[in-house]
Parts: structure tokens; sequence; C-alpha cells
């Protein structure tokens, strides 16, 4: 059957519109995976520029080589660019050498000066000279040689970088976006905080910590809008004049949300995300749950969110996070503190006369994880180890079953206020010298119903501030004002103000750099701070946990106790 030639030509045209379709839809395919590809090369080679800049390990996987003092070989695991430049890239300022940034925003536009007015002694702190914008040649050329873009020799303290020029680029490349735009959350006049309350946190709680967090940002808006006012104008002068490294933050606002988190941790998740897609915080300060804290770590981790100051006693205790700071490991810091001192003093601590009875809780879970990994790591045995169901009290028998001897030289007592009854009997189980150790933490204001004849036996952990200690707390310029530090402030109000004090010093000392790590890192290069509710809060570049210590200590004999030193602050 012969078709006639309109219909040929019909059928004809058809395949030839097929033809390109298919063409087309390849071409696509073809288009996306070179997209795909690409965007997953240059994933690749900015984590390599990344691993570069902070661990000083090329793409190879062998550490950089460098030299420092033109001659003295090193190796970059050693002398990485984030150990002088920051996590940010914005640099620092030790023993008298400023590093100078690296970051986008910095590198390759002309330095004309650095730090303002801050260089109060030029002697001890000189500002580095100017120079003109980095190309990428110029660039290669300081890391490899240590030779800037006017021809100056750099300070010996910088290494000379021996990469080769694949290396080089993929470094510079990652350079190249570090620190090159502002954070989320900033704007040209305002800077958005966001804090975390679980639903189930009690309203009392809740007002704690949220009433002083609005005061501050309260004060600081009506400083800013007191400025725009003919009155304000000396007001205005007299702040800048104050910040003078920071006169930008003079006019910028802050703004605070709050993120309810509702229902079950494991859903925590996806309502932490629609928060931050819906409104993206700068960093979160604060926050409170009745719960654990790890989802909120989790989440701050994966979204590079800095979170300051959570009010938990269970933080996620890691050597490699970076994003949240706590104020300290909390319970288990005190079972920390108690090993150290076992092992300071060595007529009581042989491994087989220590008993540990631990309440099946949270906390108790924590103080003893706390003992057990500090005293392994001073090498020693772990100690018989019983633990104590929901309800079951605690009696000698107990003790006397799971020892050898039946009397211990050392019981460590983890459990709540409920213990004070038992603890008679566990002391009359050791030996005559045996004591026993408890934690202030758990125990709340039940250590000062410890009866009189067992105080001389009692040892307890304390990881707070000793009391009537003189405190010559001064707030810094931001946080004036506030009512800082009542007596009768609760817990979760004194470390809210902790929180606003460290915030405000790392706003100024940001200079306008409103880049996330750069917020950690100026945390992390503030001075050690004088607070009512721990010893010192004290940082450093890295570190996670601001109060460090613990006392150890006994009650005194008197019908109105006192708390009675028996250590030093006890750092971990």
């Amino acid at each position: 059957m012969r078709m006639s030639g309109s219909l040929l030509k019909c059928c004809s045209l058809l395949h030839s519109v097929c033809t390109l379709m298919v063409l087309l839809c390849l071409a696509q395919v073809v288009s996306g995976a070179e997209s795909v590809s690409a965007n997953f090369v240059a994933q690749e080679q900015a984590r390599q520029g990344e691993r570069m800049y902070r661990e000083g390990i090329l793409p190879s996987g062998k550490p950089v080589q460098a030299f420092v003092r033109s001659d003295l070989a090193v190796q970059g695991t050693s002398f990485s660019c984030v150990s002088c430049h920051l996590r940010s890239g914005l640099g620092s300022v030790e023993g008298g050498v400023i590093t100078p940034p690296t970051n986008g925003a910095k590198l390759f536009q002309p330095l004309q000066t650095l730090y303002r007015n801050t260089v109060q002694n030029p002697k001890y702190f000189p500002a580095p000279p100017r120079r003109p914008a980095y190309t990428d040649d110029a660039l290669a050329k300081v890391i490899n040689e240590g030779i800037d873009p006017t021809g100056r020799v750099l300070n010996d303290v910088m290494p000379r970088y021996l990469l080769d020029g694949g290396d080089m680029a993929q470094l510079i490349g990652y350079l190249k976006k570090l620190s090159a735009e502002l954070s989320p959350g900033v704007t040209e006049s305002n800077i958005h905080f966001a804090t975390v309350i679980s639903a189930d946190v009690p309203p009392g709680d809740r007002e704690a910590m949220l009433a002083p967090l609005r005061n501050f940002i309260a004060i600081k808006n009506n400083n800013v809008a007191s400025f725009k006012r003919p009155s304000g104008a000396r007001s205005h002068l007299m702040a800048e004049n104050m910040m003078a490294a920071s006169r930008d933050l003079v006019h910028q606002t802050l703004s605070l949300a709050v993120w309810e988190l509702k229902g079950p941790p494991e859903t925590w998740r996806s309502q932490l995300e629609k928060y931050n897609s819906t409104e993206p915080a700068f960093a979160l300060i604060g926050g409170i749950t009745s719960g654990e804290w790890g989802p909120i770590h989790a989440f701050t981790e994966e979204y590079k969110i800095p979170c300051l100051f959570p009010n938990t006693d269970f933080p996620v205790l890691s050597t490699t996070d970076w994003y949240t700071l706590y104020m300290s490991k909390g319970y288990y810091q005190e079972g920390e503190a108690a090993a150290r001192y076992l092992n300071n003093n060595r007529e009581t601590t042989a491994d087989a006369a220590i008993v540990q009875i631990v309440r099946d809780s949270r906390e108790g879970r924590a103080l003893a994880t706390g003992f057990q990994n500090t005293w392994s790591s001073l090498e020693h045995q772990q100690p018989v180890t019983i633990t104590l169901k929901a309800g079951e009290e605690i009696n000698s028998e107990m003790v006397r079953k799971n020892t050898v001897n039946g009397k211990p030289a050392v019981i460590l007592l983890w459990d709540g206020p409920e213990v004070m009854a038992g603890l008679e009997h566990l002391i009359s189980a050791g030996n005559g010298k045996g004591i026993v150790i408890v934690s202030a933490g758990y125990l709340g204001k039940g250590i000062w119903s410890l009866k009189e004849q067992l105080r001389d036996r009692t040892y307890i952990t304390y990881p707070y501030r000793f009391p009537k200690a003189p405190l010559t707390y001064k707030p810094s310029n931001m946080a004036m004002g506030l009512r800082y530090f009542s007596p009768d402030a609760t817990k979760i109000e004194n470390q809210t103000y902790s929180v606003i004090e460290v915030l405000s010093m790392a706003l100024m000392d940001m200079r306008g750099n409103y880049y996330r790590d750069n917020f950690l890192d100026v945390i992390g290069m503030i001075m050690d701070q004088e607070v009512p509710l721990f010893e010192r809060l004290s940082f450093g570049p890295g570190q996670r946990y601001a109060s460090k210590g613990c006392y150890i200590v006994q009650l005194s004999k008197d019908a109105k106790p006192e708390l009675i030193k028996k250590s030093d602050w006890v750092i971990h």
C-alpha cells in the first residue's frame, strides 16, 4: 500500500521533530550531568582548600611542607593557617604581632588601616603598612616566599609554604570565599538572634532566661533610637568614642526570636530547619530545654550556626565540634574533678578501695561517666560500680557484697537529695578513715541538711564560685544599665547575664565583621571573665567549655554551716 506524497512529508517531518526532541533531551541530560560534575569538582576543591587552611594537609593526604625563620623545616599540620589567621580568616593579635586578615572580603581590597583606633600603643602593637589589593599571583608569592605586593618581607613568624600550582590554586580559591559575605541574620541596620526553648520548660524558668535577654536588647535598641533625635547627638558622640573600633555597632539594632520546640526531641530537627529557613538567625543565644541539648547541638553543627551558652547540665562532649559554646561540662565535670582530686591524694587512691554508687538517672550517669573516663585516663583501674534503680534505697549491705573486705576507703555517691537519709549507713560501712564524695549539683540545697557528725567524712564536688568570695565585676560598655547579678538571682538568670556580657563584648570586638566563625573566633580571644555563678569563665581558641574547674569542699560544724575548701580550683 502506497502513502501519498503529503502523508510521506508529514511522517518525515514528524520523524525529524522526534529526533530533534531526543537530541535536545540528550543534550539536557549531558548538560545536567556536566553541571552536577562541575559542582562536585568545585565542592571538592573547596573542601581540599579548607583542609589545607585548617589542618595543613595537602589534597594528596600528606602534610604541607613549610619553613620558618628562613631555614627551619616544619610541617603545615603544626603551623596551619588557622592557628594565626583563625577560622574566619580575620586574623589575631598576640605577643605584639598582628596577624592580618586573609579572608576574601579583605585580601582582594587595598589595606588602608587596620583596627582603626584600637592600636593604642604602636610600640608594642604596630599597625601593618598599607598595601594594594592582592592578585592571585601576589597571593601565591606571599604564601610561598613571604613577600607582600609592596615587596615587603613579612615577619619570620609567618611560615613559607611549599605549594605547587594546583594546590596553591585550591587554597587561593578557598580564601576567596572565606568570610567573603556577611552571614545570614545580618542586615545593614540589624543583627538577628534566636533562642531555643522547648515547650515543656516551666514558665518561671522560661521567663528567667527571656527577661534579661529582652531587657538587654531593649536597652541597646532604645539607645540607637535616641541617637537619631537631636537631643541624642551628644550621647551618640560619647557612644562612638566608647566603641571607637566598632562605631557601626552604635547604629545596629538587635532582634530576638524565640524558637519554641514542641513534641518529642526526634521531631525538633524539622522544626529548627523551618525556623531557620523562614527567618535565619546570626546566632543562637542562651536557650533552655527540659531534656537533652543534643538535637539542637547537632543542628547547629550541620548548619554552622553559633550557639552561645545554652542552659543545660548535659552538654554534648566533643573535641572536634565547633559551633556550640557551653558554660561547663555540667555533671560530667564534677565526676571529673572527683577523679583528679583522688588522684592527687594518693593515700586514698588504692583502686580496689573505691566504690561508685550511681542512681540510674541522667545526672547519676553523667557524674559516673566523668569519673570513670578521667580515672581511666590517669591509668587507674575502674572502681566497683553499683547501680541504683528508681526507688531503690541505699544500704550498707550492698557495699559489703560488692567489695573485697566490705570496707572501701572511698564511696562515690552519685544520687540526689533523697540519698541523705541513707548516708549515715554508708559511712558506717566504710573503714575507720573512709570518706564519701557527693555532688553539689545533684544534691542542690540538700547539701545543707548533712548531719553534723557526718561532715568530717563527707566531701562535696562544688562547681560554682565560692560563696562570699569578693567580686570585682565590671560590665562592658554595652551591658551597662542592666540589673546584673542580684543576690537573689536564680542559676538560670545568672547564666543568662553571663551570656549577655560575653555577647556584648564579642559584638564590639567583631568590628563590623559579622561572620559567624568570626563571632566564635573573637569569643575565643576574650580575657577570662569574673562572674558570680562560676569561679571564672576562661576562653581560648577552639575551647568549648568556659568554666573549667570545680572545688572539693566540706561543711563546717557550725549551726549555720559554711563551705570549707579542701582543694584549689580543680582544673579539667
